[in-house]
């Protein structure tokens, strides 16, 4: 069972180093995300610093990639009983490739499409509840990373409960929650501070 696990991880985390904004600002701005504003290479830069009008591509790609590291997870380990244990193997991999891509020098984003995408693979009710947490969240107060965090949170306590006979897939929860707050940490001292940016959808840039 060794190497249906060592392949679920390399896949993930290579899959994780496809990069949507990098690779859409790249492909039409001739442009890298990363030195615009915040530097980071995720969707609320990208939109912070190009506007919306791109920024579908930039979903798709992030979330396709989730999505196919957690298929491929699930289709190697099902032989053993682990169908859901290897989509979550797969999902914290993919993350963690997002998060720290190697071929893209460690900086990557921070993970919420990600997240988003593998909780809708893992258990899609969970997923929309965690989404309309967001959505709520950030039409109220403007801050994508409080949204992030709170979702990030809800969605662990939600695996918890509805996933306590499967061990290794709540403990997987609890570990892509750690990862998506870990990723948000200077967002929290800022939030805490009342220094963080909230989001603007007005069009920038040229991509």
């Amino acid at each position: 069972m060794y190497l249906p696990i060592i392949i679920t991880v390399l896949t993930g985390y290579l899959l994780g180093n496809l990069n949507g904004a990098v690779s859409i600002s790249l492909l039409f701005g001739h442009d890298d995300v990363r030195s615009h504003g915040s530097g980071n290479a995720g969707l609320t830069n990208f939109v912070r610093s190009y506007g919306v009008t791109r920024a579908g591509l930039v979903i798709l790609i992030d979330m396709l990639k989730a999505v196919l590291a957690c298929f491929v997870g699930k289709l190697l380990l099902n032989p053993y009983g682990y169908d859901m244990e290897g989509a979550v193997l797969g999902a914290i991999a993919v993350s963690l490739g997002h998060d720290f891509p190697a071929l893209l020098g460690f900086r990557g984003g921070k993970g919420i499409l990600c997240a988003l995408a593998v909780v809708l693979a893992l258990d899609w009710k969970i997923a929309l509840i965690c989404l309309g947490l967001f959505v709520v969240i950030v039409l109220i107060t403007k801050y994508v990373s409080l949204g992030s965090v709170l979702a990030a949170l809800c969605m662990c306590g939600l695996f918890i409960a509805f996933y306590m006979d499967r061990p290794l897939v709540m403990a997987g929860a609890i570990v892509l929650s750690a990862l998506a707050i870990f990723m948000h940490r200077g967002n929290i001292v800022r939030l805490c501070k009342g220094t963080e940016r909230k989001i603007s959808l007005r069009k920038k840039g040229n991509v």
